[in-house]
């Protein structure tokens, strides 16, 4: 059985290191943030050479659908005024002030409809002395007119009290004519959406390194822009591995669990950015899984294998991938994820992350160093989960190994400042992780948390 099954408490996989070091020699060797014993990978030199291998990926140019969670690397300038003309912010008539001057209910001003003036409309009527034009909102205000009143402070031409809205101009053509009665003055440029009111022609619209979200695609079309240059989004590709892996919705068979990893795997690298590619478990046979690898390579920037790492005679990916020496295997000095891999593999030295298998340490792992790489894929600055400082809740004080850096699950509240526990330290717990917004970080010199202590936590949500 491989390590992607869920193992008893005190799974060898996450307990003390025995071995000889599987890092080279360059390793962390005297870090203060080392286990106690030699061998020992911190978390932070770990994640230093993971994102010292990855580099952004290179621009390229992209229509605006598929521009959207890229990265911009250049500065976008606005090209022409937004909006592009003087227009109705609603629907009414344009008006000059001097004609609606002391309008009141009893005593309207009336005026003479001239036509209408509809969103897009081109030969534009001039509004003179005693006239009033019907306006659409978003149309462009006609000339001689300064100001809109809304529909509702009119009679709608309709020669009886206050309108509630205009009839369809394809029902009641005649709406175009006749008179309207004002009910209220209006003061120059009432509801006019002045030219250049939203951003100037010259303007920078967004700087490089903006993440096009759904405001921004919006923004890149109202000025023009069909295509922009970005970073694309990294293609992630997602492998569990285990012969004991049933994929959901498939029956379980004796000594079978579900493949759970590379869906959690996979959701996670949508959510970090990437496009991302499961692929179904693989079983505990090294040809078979170098097989698979080589057929994702064509579709892949990042490879993230889960399970098969650590030290059981079934342990598919470190026997797959070690041969050749491009990826690494290594202990770390924390909880849950001690056993990790890193390299290269392939023509085009496309980078791989081997996770553990428990589904805890495979979610924490991914937390701590995929997710950063691909955000450095992205050419993003910012890598990394949120943190914040925050106050034990719990019942009884919290154990942690020494020398070894510890993540529990737990729920936030940032209204208190307090952090809570859920569920235990186990790394096959995936139901509690599936109620956690937070991973609470207990240091390497740290053997137990009271209630009550500060702790560092990061934010998941």
């Amino acid at each position: 059985m491989s390590s992607s099954t869920a193992p008893a408490p005190g799974d060898p996989s996450d307990g003390p290191s025995r071995g000889p070091s599987h890092g080279p020699s360059h390793g962390p060797a005297g870090d203060p943030c080392d286990g106690p014993s030699h061998g020992l990978w911190s978390v932070d030199a770990h994640l230093a050479d993971i994102l010292a291998a990855v580099s952004p990926l290179e621009p390229i140019e992209l229509q605006l659908p598929d521009a959207q969670g890229c990265v911009l690397v250049e500065d976008v300038t606005v090209p022409v005024a937004l909006p592009p003309f003087d227009n109705s912010s609603m629907d009414g008539y344009a008006v000059r002030v001097a004609d609606v001057a002391g309008a009141t209910e009893e005593f309207p001003a009336v005026l003479t409809v001239i036509g209408d003036v509809a969103a897009g409309a081109g030969g534009l009527p001039v509004v003179g002395p005693g006239q009033a034009a019907r306006i659409m909102t978003g149309a462009p205000l006609p000339p001689g007119a300064e100001a809109v009143v809304p529909v509702e402070w009119t009679d709608g031409g309709t020669g009886g009290g206050a309108a509630s809205g205009m009839r369809a101009a394809s029902a009641a053509p005649e709406g175009a004519g006749g008179e309207v009665r004002v009910h209220r003055a209006a003061e120059a440029r009432a509801h006019v959406r002045a030219r250049g009111s939203d951003v100037q022609a010259g303007d920078l619209a967004l700087e490089a390194g903006t993440v096009l979200g759904p405001p921004q695609i919006g923004l890149l079309a109202a000025i023009g822009r069909g295509t922009v240059r970005v970073r694309p989004r990294p293609r992630v590709v997602v492998i569990s591995t285990g012969s004991e892996l049933v994929q959901p919705g498939e029956e379980l068979g004796e000594g079978q669990i579900y493949d759970s990893n590379s869906f959690a795997l996979a959701a996670a690298a949508r959510d970090a950015g990437a496009i991302a590619y499961r692929v179904g478990a693989v079983t505990d046979d090294a040809d078979t899984l170098r097989a698979a690898i080589e057929d994702q390579l064509i579709r892949a920037d990042l490879l993230v294998t889960t399970g098969g790492v650590s030290v059981g005679a079934y342990d598919v990916v470190k026997e797959a991938l070690t041969a050749d020496g491009e990826v690494d295997f290594r202990k770390l000095a924390m909880q849950p994820g001690k056993p990790q891999g890193f390299g290269t593999i392939g023509p085009e030295h496309t980078p791989l992350l081997a996770l553990p298998g428990n589904p805890v340490s495979s979610y924490v792992s991914f937390e701590l160093f995929v997710r950063p790489a691909i955000r450095a894929l992205m050419g993003l600055g910012d890598l990394h989960r949120p943190r914040v400082r925050a106050v034990l809740k719990a019942d009884r004080a919290l154990a942690s190994p020494s020398g070894r850096r510890q993540f529990l699950r737990g729920t936030y509240d940032a209204e208190s400042g307090t952090v809570t526990p859920v569920g235990g330290a186990g790394s096959h717990l995936v139901a509690a992780l599936a109620h956690a917004d937070a991973l609470l970080v207990v240091p390497e010199e740290r053997e137990s948390v009271e209630p009550g202590s500060e702790l560092e936590v990061v934010l998941l949500g």
